[in-house]
C-alpha cells in the first residue's frame, strides 16, 4: 500500500512539477489517517515501510552529495551552514526546557528544522529513547512549517530585493525538506534552484555527526546498569548514507546510474512519508499541546535568523 501511495505522489509531482512528492505522500497519509484508518492487518507493512524503506531511501539521498560541490561554496557558506545546524539543534532544546518539553520529541523537532525535515527526525529517533507520539509529533509540525515556507518564502525573499543568488542561499540554508528547498528554487528562478539545492544537501551532509553526537549523549544519559536496547551511536543507514556520498564524489557513476538512484530514492522516501503520515493525527499534536506547537514555530524562526544573518555577513546585502 504504502509503495502504492509513494507511485502516486510521483505521479501527482510529474503532473505538478512544483508540488513535492514526498509532500504529497504524507498528505494522503495523515487523509487516510482522519478517514479510513488503517487496517489491523495493514499496520506490520507501514511499519516497515517507516522504518526501513525510509532508511534506504536516506542512504541513496547520498547519490545526491556530490563533495566537490559542496566546497565549491567556499568556507564562509559552509560555516553559516554549520553555524545553522549546531544553533538550530541546540537552541531549540534550550528552548524546550524554557517550555517543559520533553527532552526527546524536543531533539527530534531540533533536528527535523535544522537538518532536513522528517528524514532527519526518522534519522536522530533511532538513536534516543522515545515514544511513537514524539515521531508523530515533530513530523507534524516539520509538515506544517515546511508547508508554510513554501508558501511564503518565494514572496518575502523576493521583496528583499537580494540578488537571486543570495535568496537562494537563504531558502538552501533555512527551509527544513530537500523537495521543499527545490519547490522554492524552482518558484525563485534563475540561479537560485542551483545554489539553494547545494546549501541544503550541504545541510543533509550534518546528518552523520548529529546522529553521532546524540548518539554518544543519549548513552551518556542512560543509567550505567542499563544494557538492553542501547541505541547504536552511528546507525548503519547512516553509514550507507556517508558510503554512498563517497562513491557519488569519488567514482565516475554515469548520469543513468545516478538518476535511477534518485527516482528510487524519491519512490523509497515517499512511501516511508505515508505510512509516517498515517500515523500523524490531529489528536496526537492536540496531546502534544501548545508547547510542542510553539516550540516548532520557535525553532523555525531560529533557523531562518541564523540563515539570513550568516548569509549577509559572509556575502553582504
Amino acid at each position: 500500500m504504502s509503495l502504492g501511495a509513494g507511485l502516486l505522489a510521483m505521479g501527482v509531482q510529474q503532473l505538478l512539477p512544483a508540488v513535492s512528492a514526498l509532500l504529497v505522500a504524507i498528505l494522503l497519509g495523515v487523509v487516510v489517517s482522519h478517514t479510513s484508518g488503517l487496517a489491523p492487518a495493514l499496520r506490520p507493512g507501514m511499519q516497515v515501510a517507516s522504518k526501513r524503506l525510509l532508511r534506504w531511501g536516506i542512504v541513496l539521498l547520498g547519490l545526491q552529495l556530490a563533495l566537490d560541490e559542496i566546497l565549491a561554496l567556499g568556507w564562509g557558506i559552509l560555516l553559516v551552514v554549520v553555524a545553522v545546524v549546531a544553533a538550530g539543534m541546540v537552541g531549540t532544546v534550550l528552548l524546550g526546557r524554557l517550555l517543559k518539553v520533553d527532552r526527546a520529541p524536543s531533539l527530534l523537532i531540533a533536528a527535523g528544522c535544522s537538518i532536513c525535515g522528517a528524514a532527519a527526525v526518522a534519522a536522530v529517533e533511532g538513536t534516543i529513547d522515545r515514544e511513537d507520539e514524539d515521531v508523530a509529533t515533530a513530523i507534524g509540525l516539520v509538515v506544517i512549517f515546511g508547508t508554510s515556507m513554501i508558501l511564503l518564502a518565494p514572496p518575502l525573499l523576493a521583496a528583499t530585493g537580494l540578488p537571486v543568488h543570495v535568496q537562494g542561499l537563504i531558502a538552501g540554508a533555512s527551509i527544513h525538506e530537500v523537495a521543499q528547498v527545490v519547490a522554492v528554487g524552482g518558484i525563485l528562478g534563475g540561479t537560485a534552484l542551483t545554489v539553494a539545492v547545494v546549501v541544503k544537501l550541504a545541510r543533509v551532509l550534518m546528518l552523520a555527526p548529529v546522529v553521532l553526537a546524540i548518539g554518544l549523549a543519549s548513552r551518556r544519559h542512560r543509567p550505567a546498569h542499563a544494557t538492553d536496547g542501547v541505541p547504536p551511536l552511528v546507525p548503519l543507514f547512516v553509514a550507507g548514507f556517508l558510503a554512498t556520498a563517497a562513491m557519488r564524489t569519488f567514482l565516475p557513476l554515469p548520469q543513468p546510474v545516478l538518476a535511477c538512484g534518485q527516482l528510487l530514492q524519491v519512490l523509497l522516501l515517499a512511501s516511508a512519508m505515508f505510512a509516517l503520515g498515517c500515523g500523524v493525527h490531529v489528536s496526537i499534536l492536540r496531546r502534544a499541546g501548545s508547547r510542542a506547537f510553539l516550540l516548532g514555530m520557535l525553532s523555525t524562526v531560529l533557523v531562518i535568523s541564523v540563515a539570513v544573518g550568516g548569509v549577509l555577513l559572509v556575502v553582504g546585502p
